[in-house]
């Protein structure tokens, strides 16, 4: 833009200022908005095509990661599920699959994500309550009984325990006939941000970071087409976030992986194109977009300039998407529908590469068949339907997404920077700064719904008297008496001898440094030794973590 335009436009401006600044009096605008009244080419000044944006494809991949987008392929249709026993999730995932679904989405319950058998007395109660139970390998071998692990993708949301269960993925595939580089899918296996958010960790971090470096080093050369972590903001903005800081904390914690892989001896470009994130998908239509675009750019500029990285691969940020649990209300359900369907459209049009959406009971209860498959319907609708998916990265240009992809990235930097000076995201944490900046977040939008600031419909505004929900998915007691008896069976019938043999194998592993670990557990995993076996081992050697946070 020439000064003289750029002299025109801001007198325009002034004016255009001057008359709304009349009117207000008569008309005035609600309180409390985050953005500006307006954006024009001002808010864009000094934007560079080929330098900030460039083309799909292309660094820094602002608009997106791939040049032709959702014009050949859509993304993945990835619905989250895992409830109750392995058989019964089985006949969910195979019913999502038979419903169009293109991949799966493994949910386990708390005593599998914190590495207890079903039969251990901390599990009491919570067994198949939040997600599938997996004791062992041969509750895998049910779970993806008449699914082909060569074809399908599969995510899995396991952490501290991660090692254990891509264990047991690889060694159900290994069953079916489909060797580990034919797998294709994602663990989370993102430790940092569960001491920050979510907490169901185990291990302290050294070890856990440990662990993470082994499964990279580990896939690396023989699960190549595995994407060994996804870096997670969703559960940072779940806790309470804003868009600038999940995507800001999350990429600190990714460069904390990398740092560590690193100095662990392997090479950047190695295991940084199996790097994948995971980003929520909130209210704010265009404020998600831009957080999408913003992030792109900004990974891109770490993988490049702070790592040296030179393979392409190394520099895109792919990313699975999961629509707004925190945002679900449990008055009037039914609006969870259209919530639900504009943040599909934000994660559309920021360029997701796997989606999955929330079911509109999720705020009550686990979400039921028919409720399943209206989310997955949302997504297809959007998908066939909508004609969002038919051009790539179609916002680019507005001058609000653009001076808001600005805005967040700048917001961005600002964060990582701070915890760069503090030392890193594993300092940040122990420190509590990120927490603390979570929770101060979470306090202030809280505090602007009960002062009707910020309006929820259905819960703060727009009320009806509502009579019960009936036909929620409950999950029976007897589920845990069940997995009981399964273990109680399982461990009749191995070989014991040679479990006792792995993980004494494994002990001795955990105890030297150098040792790749993965292998060591698949040994175990194959004779039938539990979760609960195997990451008590682990227990025994690097001890467990326990958060010490200064408020």
């Amino acid at each position: 833009m020439c000064t003289a335009s750029t002299d025109s436009l801001k007198q325009k401006m002034a004016e255009y200022t001057g008359k709304v600044e009349k009117s207000l009096a008569k008309f005035p605008e609600r309180k409390n908005l985050a953005y500006n009244r307006l954006y024009t080419p001002l808010d864009i000044e000094g934007l560079d095509y080929e330098k900030d944006l460039s083309f799909p494809g292309q660094y820094p991949f602002t608009r997106g990661v791939q040049p032709t987008m959702y014009r050949g392929r859509f993304w993945t249709m990835r619905m989250y599920a895992g409830f109750s026993t392995a058989e019964e999730s089985n006949k969910r995932y195979r019913y999502l699959l038979e419903s169009g679904g293109t991949g799966l989405s493994c949910a386990f319950d708390l005593p599998t994500q914190i590495g207890y058998d079903s039969d251990d007395a901390i599990a009491e109660g919570e067994v198949g309550k939040v997600g599938v139970a997996i004791d062992s390998l041969a509750d895998m071998e049910i779970l993806f009984d008449s699914i082909d692990l060569g074809k399908v993708s599969t995510s899995m949301t396991i952490n501290a325990p991660a090692s254990v269960l891509l264990a047991m993925y690889i060694a159900v595939a290994e069953k079916q006939g489909v060797s580990p580089d034919k797998l294709n899918g994602t663990i989370q296996n993102d430790i940092l941000k569960e001491y920050a958010a979510r907490g169901t960790y185990i291990f302290p971090p050294k070890p856990s970071m440990r662990l993470i470096t082994n499964i990279f080093e580990y896939c690396s050369k023989s699960v190549p087409n595995w994407n060994t972590i996804s870096i997670s903001g969703y559960h940072i903005r779940e806790a309470g976030s804003t868009a600038s800081q999940e995507i800001a904390f999350t990429i600190a914690d990714g460069i904390a992986y990398v740092d560590a892989a690193i100095k662990a001896g392997l090479n950047v470009d190695d295991f940084a194109g199996r790097l994948s994130f995971f980003w929520n998908a909130h209210n704010n239509v265009l404020e998600e977009v831009a957080k999408f675009r913003a992030s792109r750019r900004v990974w891109a500029k770490v993988m490049k300039e702070r790592f040296g990285a030179t393979n392409p691969k190394s520099w895109m940020l792919r990313v699975h998407t999961q629509t707004a649990g925190s945002m679900l209300t449990a008055q009037q359900p039914d609006n969870n529908v259209v919530r639900v369907a504009l943040q599909t459209a934000a994660a559309v049009l920021g360029g997701t590469q796997s989606l999955h959406t929330n079911s509109k009971d999720e705020a009550l209860a686990l979400p039921t068949e028919d409720s399943v498959r209206v989310a997955l319907r949302t997504q297809q609708i959007v998908a066939y339907e909508s004609g969002l998916a038919d051009v790539v990265d179609p916002l680019a240009g507005s001058y609000y997404i653009e001076a808001l992809t600005n805005q967040i990235e700048k917001e961005a930097w600002e964060y990582i920077g701070k915890i760069d000076d503090m030392g890193g995201a594993v300092v940040a944490i122990e420190k509590g700064y990120i927490q603390r900046e979570i929770q101060e977040s979470a306090y202030k939008w809280q505090m602007e719904v009960e002062n009707k600031q910020r309006i929820i419909v259905g819960v703060n505004q727009f009320q009806v008297a509502e009579k019960p929900i009936e036909g929620l998915l409950r999950v029976d007691a007897s589920v845990g008496e069940l997995q009981k008896k399964k273990l109680a069976d399982l461990r009749a019938r191995r070989d014991n001898g040679a479990v006792a043999d792995k993980l004494a194998a494994l002990e001795a592993g955990c105890k030297d440094e150098n040792t790749n670990l993965m292998p060591l557990i698949l040994e175990a995993v194959k004779v039938y030794a539990t979760l609960g076996e195997i990451c008590g081992v682990m227990r025994k050697v690097f001890g467990e973590y326990e958060a010490h946070v200064s408020l």
